[in-house]
């Protein structure tokens, strides 16, 4: 989800034929669904053309998720967990992928430390985009010496990098 904060910055005058033209646009090229969707649409822009100065405004939107593209990352987790030779629980796998590619939020941690907490990939709490720029920064983050150094210690560099780039493939990456 995206939290979007916005503030009337200046007095600006916008002639009626500007904000009629504006609102053909919007609600031309968006619009609600249903008659409700279309009411609170249409007083949501109002309402932003009669903001004075200083006045903010808070938008919150969630893009769902295609499905897919889901199945498509967690299908790669899957890969990759079982070609690994490091863990031995799905979950610990995908924490610590998490973890490595930065999906995390720091919190203090019990002796003063901050530490890093994975947060969740859940249909709910992770919008379509935002999906992905993780599974980008995951397989970013499969493709380091750190990530095939731990999945894969008893086989060298040029083996590490031939493993996965072969499962990769498999996903079009």
């Amino acid at each position: 989800m995206s939290e979007i904060t916005l503030v009337k910055m200046h007095p600006t005058a916008i002639p009626e034929a500007d904000r009629a033209a504006a609102r053909r646009v919007l609600f031309g090229m968006v619009d609600g669904l249903g008659e409700k969707g279309k009411s609170q649409w249409r007083r949501f822009v109002n309402g932003l053309m009669r903001l004075e100065p200083g006045e903010m405004v808070e938008i919150r939107t969630h893009k769902e998720r295609i499905g897919w593209y889901h199945r498509k990352h967690m299908a790669l987790e899957q890969a990759v967990f079982e070609s690994q030779e490091k863990f031995e629980e799905f979950e610990s796998f995908r924490t610590w992928l998490k973890v490595g590619s930065g999906y995390v939020d720091w919190h203090p941690g019990p002796k003063g430390g901050v530490i890093p907490v994975p947060r969740s990939l859940s249909y709910s709490k992770l919008e379509q985009g935002d999906m992905e720029q993780v599974h980008t920064e995951m397989v970013k983050f499969l493709r380091t010496e750190h990530a095939g150094r731990t999945l894969w210690r008893h086989l060298n560099p040029l083996q590490r990098i031939d493993m996965v780039e072969t499962i990769l493939a498999g996903f079009n990456e």
